[in-house]
């Protein structure tokens, strides 16, 4: 038996709701509501009885154009009817943090301890990242001309992967499609 408590959200979901906004890596309130089993009107209630908690840095309300840029990347869904009367709120890891104290049950408290170590898991993943950058660089001026094509291969690879290109087919009736 392992000594590691199972987890009540796999670290892949808590994961794929974190995004990057304002320059701040957040998480949105109706994801976090549905992590801990509320409804997402319940615990933007739950924020507004403790507003002092959660200064701007902890949490801020997405603007329309934030809102429609996370839309177009499927990170929430379309406001029809029944849908959200407001904007999104956005909790950066500390207003997470916080949110522990404000919805205090056992699920939101197991909740909260996936959701802040995933944070730690990201942010250790960018420091280890930058650091590997920063060891190329020093490498690079020391050897750069023996082995430049292994350095740019090698910062290919660092590189986030380039959308692949869309094909396009021509509308309409050409010459070859005749019959």
């Amino acid at each position: 038996m392992s000594d590691q408590p199972t987890s009540l959200v796999p670290s892949e979901r808590i994961e794929h709701a974190i995004f990057q906004v304002r320059g701040q890596r957040v998480m949105l309130d109706a994801d976090l509501a549905a992590l801990y089993g509320v409804p997402t009107g319940r615990l933007v209630e739950a924020v507004k009885r403790h507003a002092t908690r959660f200064p701007p840095d902890f949490m801020f309300q997405l603007t329309m154009e934030e809102q429609d840029i996370l839309r177009s990347q499927s990170a929430i869904s379309n406001g029809g009817h029944g849908g959200r009367r407001y904007l999104p709120y956005a909790f950066t890891e500390q207003g997470v943090a916080m949110l522990s104290s404000v919805l205090n049950s056992a699920q939101a408290v197991a909740v909260n301890i996936e959701i802040i170590r995933a944070f730690v898991r990201m942010r250790a993943l960018l420091v280890s990242h930058s650091d590997l950058g920063r060891r190329l660089d020093e490498l690079e001026t020391r050897y750069d001309h023996q082995f430049q094509g292994i350095f740019a291969a090698i910062r290919d690879l660092m590189s986030p992967p380039s959308p692949p290109p869309v094909a396009r087919r021509k509308l309409g009736f050409g010459e070859g499609a005749r019959n």
